[in-house]
């Protein structure tokens, strides 16, 4: 405890000059200045917050020989300190890619979370290897640096003191006395504080702890600056060319903060708010020539050093990722050039002998091997997506054809993917050329087919790495001229380029790279010497770990292959799904008579939805018909349902009937709920009226329910023995066994869509939090995944429900997130809401409860989206699923069905033996594809919520608290 006489021995005697005494009594007990450091309440008092290396803001400023406590197993050295706290860097590279800013966001967050200080290195590897130029980023605790890291007692005499007398405490006014009294108790308290936090501090190793938000500043001003694009001006030059008033309003504005000439800035977690819904990356990227020299890894690994930075995530292509685990290969020896010049000393050497390092794979191609997917993916195929959609309506009406150039030099990944999403006619990709020499024959005689049945647009995708056989480059003008001379067609080129990165990131480029961000911390905070760089992936629908030069060297075998002509081989190098979108998309464009099934084992193959209508189910039947007609089957289309057929409302369906169905929401063959136990004998008799051999089943839990319906009545209904198979379908995504159901991506970017609409509302408002209701019936996976999808701070769901208890939680949280907000400057703040969630606290209420506590910091509104979330266009991902899984379902029909398998029932009276195989549903599990009979499905399933029993997503609302910081404000109670 600090007595007076610590008190008296810190003062100067001022004895024969009062005024000096006034002074340092002034300095010592006068606010500072609010700064980036500091936040303010919204009565605009201020809010102490901790740095985990130091005492709360301003004591330091305050305090006279205050002697900050120590733990006694020498936490307070530099090396022993960075054992228990790391500081951790994020930087991009490289290409841009929609989803490197929630990336960034999420490495920023979770590295707080867990007790780490967190650093973003604007420029990529250019801007680590100049370093900071100008005065680093100001932080409310001393400069931590392995040399001067250590805390020491601050000295706060005045410097021009001309006398150095003592003055007693005694002697002091008692006014004066009191105050020093209560200065002492207090810096006693905090110091107590402190210690507690010391003994007490979050484990950084421990993946499921959160450090209390007040540990760290919320933000050291130069998040907006970052976000805006803004501060990297030369506020000199400026004044010097007459653009005063430019100068002044920075000045008043930011208080004259400039980011030009610093590189290397820490960030808090208020600087990263906002930051999911930008498109490209915030920090900057670009290519560095002077890092491939050893003097620029070199000038790095001195600026990692400068500020304690022993964590790096790397968010690049293969190349970025490629250096940087060079870097950290020759970090030894690096370390060692430096010692030997003098630029660092021998405890910095022994403190940065390792450099832990992560790479996150940002690529719009997808060209990464050991991953499914990489960031920035989704969204360009999703721009690709939008583009051709607009080009296809003006296609159509002039009979035209369209050669559209998408990017991908050695990946063709956006290619295939965008025709079979878009229902293109012909594309060019590198790993699978053309099957003959003469290409230009084989693609002008497709075309001419098509346009012979009466198609009157024709679409061509080609990839700019698109090669032949013979290695020669595939030019879009060069397919234009081919299809202008010999089909005479009036035909259109159209290159979308950069297009194609830019724009807000889909759900899923946010989704990703919150789940990566998150696990990269993790690995950072695991590695150890002995451990390789990893690469965070996504395999198995689960985030992954591998290698980084297993994963670059694979990707870089793909280009040598066929730089070979070894096409085989690269497509090996491929997933299953890449083949599999392949074949669907040959499958679906060609109309080959040589493709079709020997005559005796042509099929009726029934298509039905079933349930509320989803994204996807249109481009499933498309894929379902085109498969029949490219194998001579007759694809036989339901209409309404079940009750369509009691109705006999059923119809063929021709190849061009369906050739525009791909891009179109809801259900054409038109959907409801009726399951067919209403009229089992009348359904039955359908069966054997159109002769049907095999059916699809497209919905959802309705769906998978009909489905177990007709299996369990086989015995008494032989017209039931037939295969069939339940394709899930559903925005709720509540079907059992399944990672995915098709129109759960649309709906998702149809939530993200409406919610990125409604926060601009509440930011604009400042202080106002609105309670966003989402479908999902007793699912709370849209809830869940919305939420860590459009950066939610609290989400409700119907596995979880709410109680007095957790709203009363949540009403702190609120309260006092919105006190530590910078008055002016509150966020407006988004609530997701499952629709039954709770019966007794609905939306209505919940709002009302947030008005009513929110008193003077915040206000409460509440939108519910309804069944907006059903509609719109299709998502990419859902198209593109559609086409897999169906073609999936149509192939186990035709291995498992029999023609005229009505004609054999009738009669037949007696039993049928029948395998329970042929009745089953197909799953996405990860990234593989299953198919599980009712018996399997039923036992994961809750028949009475309608969900599953065991759901992957369960754990991922926590982690959309975390990222909300709900946790962190817990943790700090």
């Amino acid at each position: 405890m600090l007595s007076n006489k610590t008190i008296d021995s810190t003062l100067s005697d001022t004895a024969s000059n009062p005024t000096h005494v006034a002074e340092q009594q002034s300095q010592a007990m006068t606010p500072i200045e609010l700064d980036a450091d500091q936040q303010q309440d919204s009565n605009g008092q201020n809010i102490q917050t901790k740095d985990l290396e130091g005492i709360p803001e301003g004591l330091l400023d305050k305090a006279e020989g205050v002697k900050i406590p120590t733990v006694n197993d020498g936490t307070r050295s530099p090396a022993a300190r960075n054992k228990r706290q790391k500081n951790v860097a994020v930087l991009t590279s490289g290409g841009d890619s929609a989803g490197m800013n929630a990336a960034v966001r999420a490495v920023v967050r979770q590295s707080i979370a867990r007790g780490c200080q967190a650093y973003i290195i604007r420029e990529g590897w250019e801007g680590l290897v100049r370093g900071n130029t100008s005065e680093p980023t100001p932080a409310p605790t001393p400069k931590r640096t392995p040399s001067t890291s250590a805390v020491q007692s601050p000295n706060l005499q005045p410097t021009n003191l001309t006398n150095n007398k003592s003055v007693s405490f005694s002697s002091l006014p008692p006014s004066k006395q009191i105050e020093l009294t209560e200065a002492t108790n207090q810096l006693n308290s905090e110091a107590e504080a402190h210690l507690r936090e010391e003994q007490n501090r979050v484990n950084f190793t421990d993946p499921s702890g959160v450090a209390p938000l007040s540990n760290a500043p919320l933000s050291f001003g130069f998040g907006e600056l970052l976000k805006d694009g803004a501060g990297e001006g030369d506020l000199e030059e400026m004044a010097a060319h007459g653009l005063q008033s430019m100068v002044i309003a920075d000045e008043e504005d930011e208080k004259g903060r400039s980011l030009k000439g610093r590189y290397i800035v820490r960030v808090g977690w208020d600087d990263v708010r906002g930051w999911l819904g930008e498109g490209g990356t915030l920090i900057g990227s670009s290519r560095c020539p002077s890092f491939r020299t050893r003097e620029g890894r070199l000038a790095a690994a001195h600026n990692l050093i400068k500020y304690g930075i022993d964590c790096l995530a790397v968010c690049g292509g293969d190349g970025s990722l490629t250096g940087a685990d060079k870097l950290r290969g020759e970090w030894g020896s690096l370390m060692d050039e430096l010692l030997a010049t003098g630029k660092i000393d021998d405890e910095q050497r022994e403190t940065f002998r390792h450099l832990n390092i992560v790479g996150l794979v940002g690529s719009i191609d997808n060209d990464m091997s050991m991953t499914d997917l990489t960031i920035g993916a989704p969204t360009a195929l999703h721009r690709i997506c939008e583009s051709i959609d607009s080009i296809a309506s003006t296609a159509s009406s002039h009979s035209r054809a369209f050669v559209i150039e998408v990017m991908g030099r050695h990946c063709g990944w956006l290619a295939l993917l965008a025709g079979v999403a878009m229902g293109a006619d012909f594309i060019f990709i590198p790993e699978s050329p053309p099957e003959t020499d003469d290409w230009e024959t084989e693609m002008c005689n497709l075309l001419q087919s098509h346009r012979k049945v009466g198609k009157r647009k024709s679409i061509v995708i080609v990839a700019e790495g698109a090669l032949d056989r013979n290695l020669k480059p595939i030019r879009p003008d060069y397919v234009k001229d081919i299809l202008v001379e010999r089909l005479g067609l009036d035909t259109r080129v159209t290159t979308l380029g950069h297009t194609q990165r830019g724009g807000r990131p889909c759900a899923f480029d946010r989704i990703l790279p919150t789940l990566q961000g998150v696990q990269a911390v993790q690995a950072l905070l695991e590695a150890t010497p002995e451990t390789p760089s990893y690469m965070i992936g996504i395999q198995e629908n689960k985030i992954t770990k591998v290698p980084l030069l297993e994963a670059v060297a694979q990707t870089q075998a793909v280009a040598k292959a066929i730089e070979t002509q070894d096409f085989a081989k690269a497509m090996t190098y491929r997933d299953s799904e890449f083949r599999e979108m392949l074949q669907a998309f040959q499958i679906s464009s060609s109309l080959a008579v040589n493709d079709e099934a020997p005559k005796d084992k042509k099929l009726r193959i029934g298509i039905v939805h079933v349930g509320a209508p989803a994204g996807g189910m249109n481009a499933a039947t498309r894929q379902a018909v085109r498969f029949c007609h490219n194998r001579g089957h007759t694809p036989v289309a339901i209409y309404n349902g079940f009750e369509g057929l009691l109705d006999d409302n059923v119809a063929e369906l021709s190849w061009l009937r369906v050739d525009t169905w791909t891009t179109r929401g809801g259900s054409e063959l038109g959907t409801n709920r009726t399951l067919p136990n209403a009229d089992l004998g009348s359904v039955a008799a359908g069966f054997q009226r159109h002769a049907l051999d095999a059916l699809l089943v497209i919905g959802g839990f309705e769906a998978f329910h009909s489905v177990m319906i007709l299996e369990e009545n086989r015995s008494n209904y032989p017209s039931f023995q037939i295969p069939m198979v339940h394709l899930p379908a559903t925005i709720s995504n509540n079907v059992p066994m399944t990672d995915f159901s098709l129109g759960s991506d649309t709906s998702l970017n149809a939530l993200v869509d409406a919610c990125d609409a409604i926060r601009q509302s509440a930011s604009a408002s400042r202080n106002r939090v609105f309670v966003v209701e989402t479908q999902g019936g007793m699912s709370g996976y849209l809830a869940t995944m919305g939420a860590l999808a459009v950066g939610a701070v609290l989400v409700y769901t119907p596995e979880e429900g709410i109680s007095l208890k957790l709203l009363q939680e949540d009403v702190e949280f609120l309260t006092k997130r919105y006190s530590l907000d910078a008055k002016g400057k509150s966020e407006g703040r988004l609530v997701i809401k499952s629709e039954k969630s709770s019966s007794i606290y609905t939306t209505e209420v919940l709002t009302k409860i947030f008005k009513e506590e929110g008193k003077e910091l915040f206000d409460a509104r509440s939108a519910s989206l309804g069944h907006t979330m059903q509609g719109g266009t299709p998502s990419p991902m859902d198209r593109t699923r559609a086409a897999r899984l169906s073609l999936r379902c149509m192939q186990f029909l035709e291995n498992h069905a029999t023609p005229n398998s009505q004609s054999s029932h009738r009669g037949h009276h007696k039993k049928t033996n029948y395998s329970k195989e042929t009745a089953t549903m197909i799953a996405i599990r990860g990234s593989k594809i299953v198919y599980a009979t009712m018996d399997e499905v039923l036992k994961h399933t809750d028949m009475k919520k309608r969900r599953g029993k065991d759901e992957w997503w369960s754990d991922i609302k926590r982690l959309a608290e975390i990222m909300g910081g709900r946790q962190g404000l817990v943790a700090s109670t």
